[in-house]
């Protein structure tokens, strides 16, 4: 296992110390549980796209080639450009 030293704001310490001394484990247990809390919620992010999988290309009328042509296709339905007032 390899050592990384990080510098952490005083009362994010304070909880980490107050957990370790509840739990009776190191810091550096608690860290690493935390760290890999993250990382897997990091993951379980692309569980929204999976709930809307089933939509994506689903929208009629548009043009096949829309991905490749796409600035052509918003300058001319005018979209970004200044309307007067």
């Amino acid at each position: 296992m390899k050592t990384l030293t990080v510098r952490l704001p005083e009362p994010l310490v304070a909880e980490i110390e107050a957990e370790s001394r509840t739990r009776k484990v190191s810091k550096s247990d608690i860290v690493r549980e935390r760290l890999q809390l993250i990382t897997g919620s990091i993951r379980r992010s692309s569980a929204p796209l999976d709930a809307i999988a089933d939509l994506i290309g689903s929208v009629d009328g548009l043009p096949t080639d829309l991905s490749t042509r796409k600035k052509q296709y918003l300058k001319a339905t005018g979209y970004g450009q200044k309307r007067a007032r």
